[in-house]
Order: C-alpha cells, then sequence, then structure tokens
C-alpha cells in the first residue's frame, strides 16, 4: 500500500485542526510521515489527550483522602482501605463502538477497562456498568416509531449480552449498574464499564518506562486491523459527520483476557517488570508515548517485531491498531527470559520488540526505515498536546423549561394506577431482566446482589467488605447541569451509605455533545463545577475516569451525562443492611424532608410525558448529615433496613421496600401529613437527601436522638406488616401485583 502524501488537507481528515497541523510542522522541523500523522492524530483526539476537557478536569479534587496516587498518574485510581490492602477502581466509555457493534462494542469496553485494573497489580473483583439508550416502549401505547424501537431493543439486548458473556467468561461477578432509556439516546446508547480490584500495596505496578537500555516487550494477543480505519480520531471526532470513518470492529476474547491477567499478576509479582500499560486507545501509540513521557525517556519500537494477524499491515496500521488483550511493558534487563517464560507458561505473546532510550524521542522503526521520530511529551496529556477552553454559553432551553408552571401540571384521580405504571416504566423498573444474564456470584464473594441501593462485595480473609455503585440522573443534569452534577455525586454515595458504607472516593465517566457547540460546553464545565462542590463536601477525592464527547447525530444530541462511580468501605460486612423491610410491626421512619419537588422527575416524565422546572435542590451539608446519622444508626445495629428515596420519589421507594426482595415481599401501612403539598408532587416528587428505615419500636428514642445528633429531619410515618401497600387513602395495592408490574416490566417488552 502507497502511504499518502502528507498535507494540510489530509491532517483535517484526520480530524486535526490547522493550527495543530501548523504546531506539528514545528515540533518536528519538517512534514511528518503518514506514520507520524497518524500518531499525533489519535494521541492528539479528545479521547487521548482531553484537549477540550482537561482544564475542566483539573477543577476536581483529585488527590488527599485515602489516595494512594492522584488522579491521572496511572492506569486506575488507588484508594487505601488498610491492612495493607488498596482498591483499584476505574470506569470508561465504549459508546461510539457500541453504536456501531453493540455486541463487541460492549465486551470490549469490559475487557479494556478489566486490563486498566490488572496492569495496576491488581486482581479485579467486580464488573460494573452505567447504560443509556432510546426508547423500548412507546408512550401511551402508540406506536409510530416502531422501527426505533426495535433498533433500540437490538442495541438493549447485544450490549447487555456482550457484558455478560465477556464477564461471566472472564469469570468476574457484574454486580451493578443502572440503565435508563429516554429519546435522547437513540442514535448514540451510552455503554459506560466499571471495573474493581484489589491489590497489597506492595504490589502494585506503574504505567512507567525506564532504565536506559531495559527491554520492551509487546504480550498477549496478535495485532491486526482492529478499530484502525478513523481509529481513536474518527470513532470520537468525526463519527458525527463522516459515516465512511466510523471504526472497523474491535473483537475481544475473554478467554485470552484471563490467560492475560493471570500471567500479569505473575509476572508483576515476580519482580522483573518495570513498568506496564494496556494497550487500549491508540494501542502502541498510546503505550509507548505515554510510558516515556511519564518516565521522562525514550522508546525504540522495532515493528518488525511485532506479531501480526495481517503481514501486509503498513507501519501506520501496526502502530493505531487497537487489537484487544495486548499490553506493552518494561521489563527489567537480564530478567527477559524468566518473563518470557511466565508469558509463554500462559500459552501467550512475550515478544521483544524495542528498548528504553536515554533520550527523549520514541523512535519507531519498519524494515530498516524511520518512520517516526517524535518526542514523547509532545504528545501527550500534560506535555505538548494542546489544551482549549471552548466558548461557553447557558442553552435557551434551560429558562423556558424552568419557568413552566407546574401546578398546571393534571392532578391524578388514580394514585394506584400511577404507582403501577410508575413501577412497570423502563427507567424505574426492577432491571433483572439485565442482571440475571449475568454472572453476580462467581469468585464468591458478592454479599448484597443487584437490585437494591448498592452492590456489596467482601475481601476475603478480612471483615472488610466494599459497597459500590454507579449513578446519574440526566434529565436533572438536562435542566440545571450545576445541581445534576452535585446530586450525580449524592445519590451515588447516598446509595452505599444505604448499605453501611462510608463513600470514599469516586471514578467518573463524562458523556457529552460536542464541545465545540457553546450550550454543550456550559452543561461541561457546569456539571464539572456540581461534582467538585459535592466530592469536596463529602471528601470523596477523584481518583481518574474518562471524557466522551460527541454523542450526538443529526436527529439527537445527548442529555448531558456525568456518570459516578462510588466505592465505599465497611469495616464490618456483617453489620451490612439492605433496603428491603424485613419484620411485622417494625416501625418505618422517613430521614429528611419531602418539599414535593418534581421538576425532572419520572412522574413528569412517564405519566404527563413531560421534563419540565428545575432540579430538585441540593444542600451539601444536610446530605453529609444525613449519611452520619445513617451510618451511626447502621453500626450500632438500630435500624434493620435503608432505601434512597430517588426515582419515582417516596411512593415508588416504599413499594420497593416492601418487594425488592421478592421471595419474602411484606407490605406496609403509612400515614403522613402532606401539608401544604398537592398528594402527587408529595408521593412521587423527587426532593432530594430522603431514605427510608425501618426499625423495632424499642429503638425509636435512639433513632430520635442519633438524628438530632446529625441534625436530620426523621418523621415516623408508619408501620411494616399485611401484604398491602397502603399509603394513606391514596394507593391500596396487593405485593403480589407490584411485583409483577416491578419485576416483569422490561421482560415482557423485550421478550
Amino acid at each position: 500500500m502507497a502511504e499518502p502524501e502528507v498535507n494540510l488537507d489530509l491532517a483535517i481528515e484526520h480530524g486535526l485542526l490547522e493550527d495543530e497541523y501548523n504546531r506539528i510542522l514545528k515540533i518536528l522541523g519538517r512534514t511528518p510521515t503518514y506514520t507520524e500523522l497518524g500518531i499525533f492524530s489519535v494521541m492528539w483526539s479528545e479521547h487521548c489527550s482531553y484537549k477540550n476537557s482537561i482544564k475542566q478536569i483539573k477543577t476536581l479534587p483529585r488527590s488527599g483522602g485515602k489516595l494512594l496516587v492522584s488522579a491521572g498518574e496511572e492506569n486506575a485510581g488507588l484508594v487505601d482501605i488498610g491492612d495493607n490492602l488498596a482498591v483499584a477502581f476505574k470506569i470508561e466509555s465504549h459508546n461510539h463502538p457500541s453504536a456501531v457493534e453493540p455486541y463487541q462494542g460492549a465486551a470490549t469496553g469490559v475487557g479494556g477497562i478489566l486490563r486498566d485494573i490488572f496492569t495496576m497489580g491488581a486482581r479485579p473483583i467486580a464488573s460494573l456498568n452505567s447504560l443509556r439508550f432510546g426508547l423500548i416502549n412507546s408512550f401511551d401505547g402508540k406506536n409510530e416509531k416502531n422501527n426505533l424501537i426495535e433498533h433500540t431493543k437490538y442495541l438493549f439486548k447485544n450490549v447487555v449480552k456482550g457484558i455478560g458473556d465477556y464477564g461471566n467468561c472472564f469469570g468476574v461477578p457484574t454486580i451493578s449498574g443502572e440503565v435508563y432509556f429516554e429519546e435522547c439516546y437513540q442514535d448514540n446508547p451510552l455503554v459506560n464499564a466499571m471495573a474493581v480490584g484489589i491489590v497489597k500495596h506492595n504490589e502494585t505496578a506503574s504505567a512507567t518506562a525506564k532504565g536506559k537500555g531495559n527491554p520492551v516487550f509487546l504480550i498477549g494477543s496478535s495485532t491486526g486491523k482492529d478499530g484502525i480505519h478513523g481509529a481513536t480520531f474518527a470513532s470520537e471526532e468525526i463519527s458525527e459527520k463522516s459515516e465512511s470513518k466510523r471504526p472497523s470492529v474491535q473483537v475481544g476474547d475473554p478467554f485470552t483476557e484471563k490467560l492475560l491477567l493471570e500471567a500479569t499478576l505473575e509476572a508483576i509479582r515476580s519482580g522483573v517488570i518495570v513498568g506496564i500499560q494496556d494497550m487500549g486507545a491508540a494501542g502502541i501509540t498510546c503505550s509507548s508515548s505515554e510510558m516515556s513521557a511519564k518516565g521522562e525517556c525514550g522508546m525504540y519500537i522495532n515493528l518488525d517485531l511485532v506479531p501480526l494477524r495481517d503481514e501486509n499491515m503498513i507501519p501506520y496500521e501496526i502502530m493505531l491498531s487497537e487489537s484487544q488483550e495486548r499490553m506493552l511493558a518494561v521489563v527489567e534487563k537480564g530478567k527477559e527470559e524468566i518473563a518470557k517464560q511466565i508469558f509463554e507458561k500462559w500459552d501467550l505473546n512475550c515478544v521483544e520488540i524495542g528498548k528504553v532510550l536515554d533520550e527523549k524521542n520514541i523512535k519507531i522503526y519498519h524494515k530498516g526505515k524511520l518512520v517516526a521520530d517524535i518526542p514523547a511529551f509532545e504528545l501527550v496529556l500534560g506535555g505538548g498536546a494542546p489544551v482549549y477552553t471552548r466558548e461557553s454559553k447557558e442553552p435557551a432551553y434551560i429558562k423556558s423549561k424552568r419557568n413552566f408552571d407546574l401546578n398546571s401540571v393534571r392532578e391524578p384521580t388514580d394514585y394506584t394506577d400511577v404507582l403501577k405504571k410508575l413501577l412497570s416504566s423502563p427507567n424505574i423498573a426492577n432491571k433483572n431482566w439485565v442482571y440475571e444474564q449475568y454472572d453476580t456470584q462467581v469468585r464468591t464473594n458478592t454479599y448484597i446482589m443487584p437490585g437494591g441501593d448498592a452492590s456489596v462485595l467482601r475481601i476475603k480473609k478480612t471483615n472488610k467488605a466494599l459497597s459500590m455503585k454507579t449513578d446519574c440522573n440526566s434529565k436533572y443534569v438536562f435542566l440545571n447541569p450545576y445541581k445534576g452534577g452535585m446530586i450525580a455525586v449524592c445519590e451515588s454515595a447516598r446509595n452505599v451509605v444505604c448499605t453501611g458504607a462510608l463513600p470514599l472516593a469516586i471514578t467518573n465517566c463524562l458523556n457529552f455533545g460536542n464541545p465545540y457547540n457553546p450550550e454543550n460546553y456550559f452543561q461541561f464545565s457546569e456539571s464539572i463545577r456540581g461534582i467538585g462542590d459535592a466530592c469536596r463536601k463529602l471528601k470523596t477525592p477523584v481518583t481518574g475516569g474518562n471524557v466522551s464527547f460527541y454523542n450526538q447525530s443529526q436527529e439527537y444530541a445527548v442529555f448531558p451525562t456525568p456518570v459516578i462511580g462510588m466505592l465505599g468501605l465497611i469495616e464490618d460486612y456483617k453489620k451490612t443492611v439492605t433496603s428491603n423491610f424485613k419484620n411485622e410491626n417494625d416501625l418505618i421512619f422517613i430521614l429528611g424532608d419531602n418539599k414535593g419537588e418534581i421538576g425532572g422527575s419520572e412522574y413528569l416524565n412517564t405519566i404527563h410525558n413531560l421534563i419540565k422546572g428545575d432540579a430538585p435542590d441540593i444542600n451539601l451539608d444536610s446530605e453529609k448529615n444525613l449519611y452520619g446519622a445513617v451510618l451511626e444508626l447502621i453500626d450500632r445495629g438500630f435500624i434493620n433496613s435503608a432505601h434512597d428515596v430517588s426515582d419515582g420519589g417516596v411512593g415508588v421507594a416504599l413499594a420497593e421496600c416492601c418487594i425488592i426482595n421478592k421471595n419474602f415481599p411484606i407490605g406496609c401501612e403509612i400515614n403522613f401529613d402532606y401539608g401544604k403539598l398537592r398528594k402527587d408532587f408529595s408521593l412521587f416528587g423527587e426532593s432530594q437527601s430522603r431514605i427510608i428505615i425501618s426499625a423495632n419500636k424499642k429503638f425509636e428514642k435512639d433513632i430520635l436522638a442519633i438524628c438530632s445528633k446529625y441534625n436530620t429531619s426523621v418523621h415516623n410515618v408508619g408501620i411494616v406488616g399485611d401484604n398491602n401497600l397502603k399509603i394513606n387513602s391514596e394507593i391500596n395495592i396487593g405485593v403480589e401485583e407490584l411485583i409483577d408490574f416491578y419485576f416483569n416490566s422490561i421482560k415482557n417488552i423485550m421478550e
């Protein structure tokens, strides 16, 4: 294949701006080769360089607390949990590949995030996800867009299957996540994958190249043309402009990944590894340049030595290939044979393809010819990669959405019917159709299964457990990016608190439209501001994460969706609490105040087909006090259940408390004062900082005292018992009927 002539037009085709191309000419002092142009295009893409987002990201709290490494320093975040143990965790997007090929897009997203964890030296113990799709059912029975609905079902079904198959074959439990359906995700589904691992402090590895003459090895699968044609730059920046530039499909192999896991951990523990990094986006290009820049050194790479699946690949293709299940490792000189023996034992490639140089350039050779010679520092985030602050402008729709008179919404005449519709709506209905396709118990550490507030994993040989959750209400962020960002952090924290866990740190996956659109950039920057304020107040620093821009088509731009992955620590797993009511005659309390806020609520969306108003208010001091009260109540054994009030308000939350454990459902009778609030606003509004608890009557005084200590309001609203959910005179329905609406809705839609 003849390489095309490099010029400005070709650079623009590669997603580079004219100023950026001129900058490349200045850095090199000459016209780049075709391979060098490809290297710059991927390394300076948003996906690798964060050029339009890094200034905002750096405003987040990225160190302190229990963090062992600051955000961005390594492949994943690392949090100290005591007993010489640390947790590595991270979330990343695989949105664009999943839109092209949902099964492999989702599967390789899981594979990539798992590699980020075990290149830290950590053994993966859990997989999580956050998913967004278009509508899978029509509003009010109308089926005008049936072809779109069927396509969304296809995407949903295959994304779930891809996640499940990869995780199940690899042998990691997929234990938590969230799934939402809105029309704005019709053309751009969001597939965010998170992984969590455990490592001893003295067994961690770094993604750093150092040591002149140390050999560089390519480990794992052979290299093919996966993801090249358009590669990273096309899958992000150009995807909305040119269908011909859509990336070719990456194909994952979870069985090879399992071998790579075991071999990598063995090699790290053996002491032969100086530095190691996953070959994710941009493949050899990214790993070689980032490892070199971090170690302030250079690297010699001979592409003739790279194991290939297609012998006709040119240097450009080899450098940009995103073939899966590959690592780049720097091995201590003199220990090459030990490394080879370890990886060959696991039937994996372990090929020396280069060495570390005592200079600052990466030098790439092919068939004796120098095809790339670039200062590594000039390629990377934090180095010479361009950094921009884009124009920001409040979206015009926000004012009109907030000015909508919520009191003009028609009041329902049948509240029981409203509750049925909410419980069976895809955004609220139990996602058992999804998580029953996942192996949630492999490795036998799962202590609280999916379906409640958060999932919990025991840490073997200790009394500790980890509680984890992904969360984001994108309608709130759409209506008020600042408050929506804060609420995403607070709700994910509230979910782990409900299990008895102290929130420690977050990872985030920031999904937005085109940052060159000032309104999109406003959404992005304001949500970052909200996330930062919440994290500082809750002392949950950001360990790292991912930005995914350009999630839009000609028809739709996705709601701004900054997904939060929250990690919480439970010191004694035996004190863990679940969300379901347990015992007849237990008292039911609601902690926090009901303000009847229905802006952006599922009630407005599902019942009235409206996304209007403002996001609910959030008081960070009240939120933090609520956590303190609930954690002490759980620690002292005063309560039997705790459940966050979120989508669908207190009406839905109470129903979930009755039926979330469908094998042992139990009813309750609730009597509370609506005050001056409309009944529907009170029952289905989504005011923040509220948790429903149940407890034996003998602990009532203790509960009141602890809530007073934390300045948290508490309301005794009812009693557990009987086989019906009764709320004042408005709602009366049997728990078995609730179970059918809640647990079978998505299954009925999909099957």
